[in-house]
């Protein structure tokens, strides 16, 4: 019986819990040296997978459709941003008195550090996240307004390495590594207190993602002058059908025809919906944002606007770059919760676990927010050509 990834996350997370109570201190040592190793992979790849996505995704931009492509873009990036300082304004409301003392820490992750791996293999990056992201400006950039097709083709090769590297390595080691995180922190302390505090959260952030697209939808119903939530229920189907497949890809047919459905053209629709079900993550960005404040509450690390601005900003960019496989938001989104907010090992363990255990409802609130954008963009689109609208 072939079992999805976020099967085998809480499967992971499950024997974690269990088995920390009967391990001994050898046996956790085992794992606690694979998630040294792991670690350290990762961070060498984290900068990799910024080279390969980014440049080109900003190559593209050079190509296509001009300036209905930069729109849809801007607009993605845009309503991405607002979506994840949304989260982080929910946060700072709410979280502090569901977590209880914002003050206190989660003992079994500062524990688990003091748990020693057998060896340690030292695997340093070949540059620093920062230096990725400059230079995958500039190349893409170079790329996009120039006539360099033996580069483009590198990029796009580069991608197709980066995408299977986190296909068939990353994704599969990633139920092992969780485990190791939650076989450590369960030998080491009481896990529990951690879990609850999450359950709630979780539910406040699927509160979350529903606001959102009524926002997105109130915006687009004004601009088009139509019931916005007469285009949302429109919309209910792909709703669904991302919810199931957990997949943006799979649910292309699906918001084509609801899109359509709710009076976009179609040229447009079939222009802006398949290029949003790779560029606009808002809901992913938003469930992140929301994940990344709890633990950093927790952790009692900084959680000051200036700080979780800058992250936004930077993982809006990654958001619209990352690869369309299960995890590879979250994936993309290591780097800034790496170099900006500063999460070890530990926090980034817990931030995959957290993300795909709600990966099904991001992907539903971004597939369904593609809709909102396609009104937009048709508007904006009829309204350069001076088509005149009937009413509705």
């Amino acid at each position: 019986m072939k079992i999805g990834l976020l099967g085998r996350i809480l499967i992971a997370i499950a024997l974690g819990v269990a088995l920390g109570h009967v391990f001994t201190l050898p046996w956790v040592r085992i794992f606690v040296t694979f998630n040294s190793i792991f670690g350290q992979f990762l961070g060498f790849i984290i900068p990799l997978i910024i080279l390969g996505l980014v440049t080109p995704a900003i190559a593209d931009i050079g190509k296509g459709a001009g300036k209905l492509l930069l729109i849809t873009v801007g607009i993605a990036y845009a309503d991405t941003v607002i979506a994840a300082i949304l989260s982080y304004t929910t946060g700072t409301t709410f979280f502090p008195s569901l977590i209880g003392n914002g003050a206190q820490t989660l003992d079994p992750v500062e524990k688990s550090a003091e748990i020693l791996p057998y060896f340690t293999v030292n695997i340093p990056a070949a540059l620093d996240v920062m230096s990725a992201l400059v230079l995958s400006f500039i190349m893409g950039l170079g790329i996009a307004y120039g006539d360099h097709k033996v580069l483009r083709d590198a990029t796009n090769e580069m991608k197709a390495i980066i995408v299977g590297v986190i296909e068939r390595v990353i994704i599969p080691l990633l139920p092992v590594y969780i485990f190791g995180i939650f076989l450590n922190m369960t030998f080491s302390g009481d896990v529990m207190r951690m879990m609850t505090v999450f359950a709630k959260i979780i539910v406040v952030i699927f509160a979350l993602h529903i606001f959102v697209l009524i926002y997105q939808y109130l915006i687009a119903g004004a601009i088009v002058r139509r019931n916005p939530f007469r285009l949302l229920a429109n919309m209910f189907p792909a709703y669904l059908t991302a919810l199931g497949t957990s997949s943006s890809a799979a649910t292309i047919p699906v918001a084509l025809k609801q899109t359509r459905k709710n009076g976009v053209s179609e040229g447009v629709a079939g222009f802006v919906i398949p290029l949003c079900a790779t560029v606009h993550l808002s809901g992913s960005a938003m469930k992140i944002t929301a994940c990344a404040f709890t633990i950093a509450l927790l952790e009692g690390m900084p959680t000051d606007f200036p700080l979780f601005l800058h992250f936004i900003m930077v993982l809006a960019i990654f958001m619209v770059a990352a690869p369309g496989v299960p995890g590879g938001a979250v994936m993309a989104a290591l780097a800034p919760l790496g170099s900006i907010l500063g999460f070890g090992e530990n926090e980034q363990a817990l931030m995959i676990a957290l993300y795909i255990a709600m990966d099904s409802f991001g992907t539903a609130c971004n597939v369904t927010g593609d809709g909102a954008i396609a009104l937009v963009v048709d508007k904006l689109n009829r309204k350069k050509d001076g088509v005149k609208e009937e009413a509705a």
